[in-house]
């Protein structure tokens, strides 16, 4: 589990690949190096991967098919940067709300808003279905950020970046048509898919079909 706040920026130094598997080797942050081990669980642009290999500060991991066609590792290439977050202990601060890095789907960037103090980031979600789990005000993870949406429209929505956030992750470095990792805030997700059942289970005992 995480948090959505993300502990650092690290860069992609290598990738392999066969006809199974697609291996990242990452530089980490020598101060998220303390404790990692083999098979400790790492949130790769809010994207949990496992790790497969550590030499020093290089850390391995492996990437399956479904997280390639699911996420937006897949598109990434040697010397781009990842969000990073080590899994949260037990008695750790939740600063964000809790994330599983298991990616709803993926978003594009739409629009840029920049100003003084902040910017602003308008994004699409091809699957109009899941917009019914986007909520004004509601909590979402955007690249393994927990940010809160702003206002919605249509099959959009935004979220608003302060300096911090633009500073500490790759979200100020995006552009438009830009694919971002989305995971729906499981609370959400989980409260509308019950309202949905309920309401099903009573329209059926008000109008029961009836077989002739």
């Amino acid at each position: 589990m995480f948090t959505g706040i993300v502990q650092g920026i690290a860069p992609l130094i290598a990738i392999y690949e066969n006809s199974h598997v697609r291996t990242h080797v990452i530089e980490m942050p020598t101060e998220l190096l303390s404790e990692l081990v083999l098979g400790a669980s790492v949130a790769h642009n809010g994207c949990c991967l496992t790790v497969s290999e550590l030499e020093g500060k290089y850390v391995s991991f492996h990437l399956i098919n479904e997280t390639i066609q699911l996420t937006n590792l897949g598109e990434l290439i040697k010397g781009d940067l990842v969000n990073i977050e080590r899994a949260v202990k037990y008695n750790h601060e939740i600063g964000g709300h809790i994330i599983s890095g298991h990616i709803t789907c993926t978003a594009v960037v739409d629009k840029i808003v920049s100003s003084q103090h902040n910017q602003q980031i308008w994004l699409r979600i091809p699957n109009e279905y899941l917009m019914k789990y986007i909520f004004y005000k509601g909590f979402i993870s955007i690249d393994g950020i927990s940010l809160t949406i702003g206002e919605i429209v249509n099959n959009q929505f935004c979220v608003h970046l302060i300096p911090v956030t633009l500073e500490r992750t790759t979200l100020g470095r995006k552009c438009v048509g830009d694919r971002v990792n989305i995971e729906i805030d499981a609370q959400i997700h989980a409260v509308v898919d019950s309202v949905e059942r309920v309401l099903a289970n009573k329209e059926t005992q008000l109008f029961p079909m009836h077989k002739y």
